[in-house]
């Protein structure tokens, strides 16, 4: 299926690994100029190594070594590209842990770059969007949100609340300008949050790490881990000129762990 966004241009969050990497790599092998950004600077450069050698035709790849939950992060990107016709949101989940050990601060870190940061984004960019015709937010979340992990507070409570920002805004108009907000809420994906995860738990339980992802498989219909290749291919497809009758949407991929109907 051709996507039809060949020759638009993506600002993708995160993206040196894992989740972020996966959305960048599908939308840049579409033929989508790709500006990627996290803090790690080698290994976003390695990133971004391995998107120039997939990506279709003559999109372009640029990497910004920045903390995108700062100021001078988001001035650093838009300085490299102005205008962005998609952008995927994306930070790293705040740490797990008991909720009775998070003081003020631990909260208003989480709540910055899990909330705060991506309503940002999307403040900077939704009108140029809908000013051209067509646009693209989609931000990667979790399944933390329809189903709470108790160990992970910090990132059940700044995520719903980004979630019930977007179910306002994007249906406030800019639908009618072409210009979808949606929210990917992954699940049990291979990824190095994941394992992080898993080590505060195997902390906090005392079982091995691979106990627990065994356990944690098993409770998965598909029985396994997702992949950042097959994450990210759903990121474009909401990406698409397909996805334009989608908005306001939680859009879950967990392997139907959610046992819920809605």
């Amino acid at each position: 299926m051709d996507l039809g966004i060949a020759g638009k241009t993506a600002l993708v969050c995160g993206a040196s690994k894992g989740l972020g990497y996966g959305s960048a790599l599908a939308l840049a092998q579409e033929g989508v100029n790709v500006v990627i950004v996290a803090r790690g600077a080698e290994a976003l450069q390695e990133a971004a190594a391995r998107l120039e050698a997939a990506r279709s035709g003559n999109a372009f790849v640029k990497a910004v070594a920045a903390d995108i939950t700062t100021e001078e992060g988001r001035a650093a990107v838009f300085a490299v590209h102005k205008d962005y016709d998609i952008v995927v949101t994306n930070a790293g989940g705040p740490p797990p842990g008991d909720f009775r050990d998070w003081d003020r601060e631990a909260w208003i870190r989480a709540v910055d770059a899990n909330m705060l940061t991506p309503i940002a984004l999307i403040q900077a960019t939704v009108d140029g969007m809908a000013a051209r015709g067509f646009g693209r937010i989609v931000n990667i979340t979790s399944s933390a949100v329809k189903a709470p992990i108790d160990i992970l507070g910090l990132s059940n409570g700044a995520r719903s609340g980004l979630t019930g920002f977007v179910a306002g805004v994007a249906r406030s108009g800019l639908a009618a300008q072409g210009v979808t907000i949606n929210n990917l809420l992954p699940g049990a994906f291979d990824t190095d949050r994941l394992r992080n995860t898993a080590l505060g738990t195997a902390k906090k339980t005392g079982q091995s790490v691979e106990a627990i992802q065994e356990a944690r498989k098993k409770n998965i219909p598909a029985r396994r881990f997702g992949t950042a290749e097959e994450f990210g291919a759903i990121c474009a497809f909401l990406c698409s000129v397909h996805a334009g009758y989608m908005t306001g949407q939680n859009v879950l991929a967990d392997g139907g762990a959610y046992p819920g109907t809605y």
